[in-house]
């Protein structure tokens, strides 16, 4: 009879180990507009922009939530390791993660972008108890354009639409930003041309131009924030986290910036490459000194 019970008791245990996560921890999917998002040129998936939720373990939970934006260009996402990998780590630290689907070039220009990444915000602030997360501590994860889109959000957000529906009437500027080697200049020699394109469209207006160039609108009320970039990055040059950083620190915002010699654009989280691995980690210290970490 035991040699009976612990065949059963293993069994159990190899069955739960293939069955993967259970059910309230798997990944859901959480659209932020259920009845249409504005402006949406059609229903189809790449009309309705949503978040992939990914919850921690119960017990595990820190209280803190990030919207991760995957970068892509402004033309497609890194769904992958700007996003599903991002967010099972985030998940091992006990962090919340909502990986953004937002809407992109060339069936998408601006706002509709924007207005994404503040409604994934709201969103996830309105759901803060539903999630286990405490409402102040509602984080957004920016790479490359999705880096663009993040600090977009962090410059450009209100206390709240009046009018709207419920979610729309609560607070889009997040309480802090992590931004990987993220376009950041539209009116200076280091922009990256194919994501403003693909933002703006061939001829943008000039006042648009300035005000997406996010380095010029970082004021007092602007978000602590982490920057990571390559000086090998020969795609969006570290002079777009460097104009970013001087202004934070020029208006006495926290940041901190690290720049690796070594490293090509587009590495996620780099735990293929010794020579950057290191940066999450940091990360991890930073979040922690910054009290989004327990």
């Amino acid at each position: 009879m035991r040699v009976l019970t612990a065949s059963f008791l293993i069994a159990i245990c190899l069955v739960s180990m293939f069955q993967g996560a259970p059910e309230d921890v798997k990944p859901k999917l959480a659209l932020l507009w259920p009845d249409g998002a504005p402006g949406a040129a059609g229903d189809a998936e790449e009309d309705r922009p949503s978040l992939i939720v990914y919850v921690p373990p119960q017990g595990k939970a820190t209280g803190t939530g990030i919207v991760v934006c995957p970068g892509g260009g402004y033309a497609g996402l890194a769904m992958d390791y700007e996003g599903s990998q991002v967010a099972e780590w985030l998940n091992s630290l006990g962090i919340a993660a909502f990986v953004l689907k937002y809407r992109v070039g060339p069936r998408y220009h601006h706002p509709a972008e924007m207005e994404d990444g503040q409604r994934a915000v709201r969103f996830v602030r309105f759901h803060a108890n539903g999630y286990g997360i405490v409402p102040d501590h509602v984080g957004i994860w920016g790479f490359s354009a999705g880096g663009h889109l993040a600090s977009t959000i962090g410059t450009h957000f209100d206390n709240g639409k009046p009018g709207g529906d419920a979610v729309d009437r609560v607070s889009c500027r997040p309480d802090f930003m992590v931004l990987a080697y993220p376009v950041i200049s539209f009116t200076t020699p280091y922009a990256h041309k194919g994501s403003m394109r693909n933002l703006l469209g061939d001829k943008p207006d000039v006042q648009l131009v300035q005000s997406l160039s996010n380095e010029l609108q970082v004021t007092r009320q602007t978000p602590p924030t982490f920057l990571f970039h390559t000086n090998a990055d020969d795609a969006v040059p570290p002079e777009n986290s460097v104009l970013f950083y001087m202004a934070l620190r020029k208006n006495e915002v926290p940041a901190e910036l690290h720049i690796f010699a070594a490293g090509r654009h587009g590495v996620g989280l780099a735990h293929n490459h010794p020579e950057l691995a290191i940066w999450s980690k940091l990360l991890v210290n930073w979040l922690r000194t910054q009290g989004f970490l327990k």
